[in-house]
């Protein structure tokens, strides 16, 4: 048990590293300020993302390849690049007056929401579907990708906020826009070629 739960840590954390939902992490702590409502939202996007994936296993892992569903994928990269580009309406405007709470709540649900629709087909699911259909423990698998996300992720919320500070948010947006667009054409690409 103890072997499962760190191989399913190690895997997942060293996977998560530089993907697209590491990213979305950092976009998501300059956008929204509020780092521990990101860090909240991912925990509880990837405990229910993973619980899942690795309830259905290998059941599921023929759909998540599916054609249809890589061009899906694909495609949302690149609508999520033309959506980073687009300003928020506050960034530029003083915030309305609105008590914390609900700034971290608003930003613990657009977190939560966002990370479970980018993880799907992901190669961090993917590997909790495989490692949950190897080692037959559920619970075991879901809590190592789990800690492998959140010790991926978290950090990087961190560093996102503070590196934001320094950094403009137009030049973080477009780099961000263009690594989406990016992972999108290559999988677009990729498609075109099998």
């Amino acid at each position: 048990m103890i072997a499962t739960f760190l191989t399913a840590t190690a895997v997942v954390t060293l996977a998560e590293i530089g993907d697209k939902t590491m990213l979305l992490a950092i976009v998501l702590a300059a956008r929204l300020k509020r780092p521990w409502a990101v860090v909240a939202g991912i925990l509880a996007a990837t405990v229910l993302n993973h619980g899942l994936s690795a309830l259905v296993g290998a059941e599921v892992a023929g759909f998540l390849e599916a054609r249809w569903f890589r061009w899906a994928v694909a495609l949302g990269f690149v609508a999520m690049a033309g959506w980073i580009l687009v300003p928020d309406a506050l960034d530029d405007e003083e915030e309305p007056e609105v008590s914390d709470a609900t700034h971290w709540l608003a930003a613990f649900l657009s977190t939560a929401i966002a990370f479970f629709l980018v993880e799907m087909g992901d190669k961090t699911q993917i590997a909790t579907i495989a490692l949950a259909a190897r080692y037959h423990d559920v619970l075991t698998v879901a809590a190592g990708t789990t800690l492998g996300m959140m010790i991926a992720d978290a950090p990087a919320v961190f560093l996102g906020d503070r590196l934001t500070r320094i950094i403009p948010l137009r030049l973080a947006r477009i780099v961000a826009a263009l690594m989406f667009a990016a992972i999108g054409f290559w999988q677009v690409v990729e498609l075109l070629r099998a």
